[in-house]
């Protein structure tokens, strides 16, 4: 099956996801480098063992972002977690 001439086998989907907890937002096309997590790695990738790189939560506190969902909050940005 194709979609707009790229087949769909072949496509990854580079879904973000937002932290619950602290507003963390995993971009896969960033990975997390600092806990081995190579660009490229898609959230449904990520080991089981994976957390949270500000807070700690584990993957279950992520919630998946729609295409036109804006950051509000960054983690860096916040005083408290």
């Amino acid at each position: 099956m194709c979609y707009k001439g790229v087949h769909m086998t072949t496509m990854k989907m580079m879904v973000k996801y937002r932290c619950v907890v602290c507003n963390y937002i995993y971009d896969p096309e960033k990975g997390d480098p600092d806990n081995g997590i190579q660009p490229g790695t898609s959230f449904d990738e990520l080991p089981d063992s994976w957390v949270c790189p500000v807070c700690g939560v584990d993957k279950n506190s992520f919630e998946r972002l729609r295409e036109n969902d804006e950051v509000v909050t960054r983690p860096s940005e916040r005083s408290e977690y």
